[in-house]
């Protein structure tokens, strides 16, 4: 004759093992709808929607920058002064560039020293009115640069300047001073101990 106890434990087990089923199924199915479910949650918000039109086999149009003003032209002239063992230059000096349209100098640095060095460059402009018009997207300036000894490097500057700069400014001049930072000493400077009175 069969335990009432152990029937109980039969129909208990059953219906736990029925339910991690119907987790199981849940999680597969949750599992499975997941990347669907992404992708129409990118499309509605815009989130990584380039990436989903690339899988899709979609072809992006450049984007054609409206807020250039060819009608004005605007001569840049490129400086550079340094305060430490370096060469420093521009690779050109000057460049013609619309208000409005993307722009990439390189400069150039060598570390003359058989040491390391940290340093880092401060731009300045002429006219200084221009300098809150011209916008630097990406620049060298913005963080301290490390050269090894001897190291040469070339570092971009991605500029472009804002079309509201005043119509008198014909030329500006972007000049970098850099320079090394915290210093070098070659010799640690001596102390000695003061004399004690007997």
């Amino acid at each position: 004759m069969e335990n009432p106890a152990d029937n109980a434990t039969r129909k208990l087990n059953a219906r736990m093992f029925g339910k991690l089923i119907v987790v199981a199924v849940m999680m597969f199915g949750f599992g499975y709808l997941l990347v669907p479910l992404y992708k129409q949650i990118c499309e509605l918000t815009g989130i990584n929607i380039l990436a989903f039109q690339e899988t899709e086999g979609m072809k992006v149009k450049p984007i054609d920058n409206s807020q250039v003003d060819k009608s004005r032209t605007i001569t840049v002239e490129f400086d550079a002064n340094t305060q430490g063992p370096f060469r420093f230059r521009p690779t050109v000096s000057s460049m013609q560039v619309h208000p409005g349209e993307m722009t990439q100098v390189l400069y150039e640095v060598v570390n003359t020293q058989s040491r390391s060095v940290e340093a880092q460059a401060i731009p300045s402009y002429a006219p200084q009115q221009a300098a809150a018009h011209f916008k630097k997207v990406e620049c060298f300036c913005f963080q301290q640069q490390t050269l090894a000894a001897s190291q040469a490097k070339q570092m971009p500057v991605v500029f472009y300047l804002d079309k509201d700069l005043p119509k008198d400014v014909k030329t500006i001049t972007l000049s970098y001073t850099f320079f090394e930072v915290g210093g070098h000493d070659n010799k640690k400077a001596e102390t000695k101990p003061a004399a004690v009175a007997g």
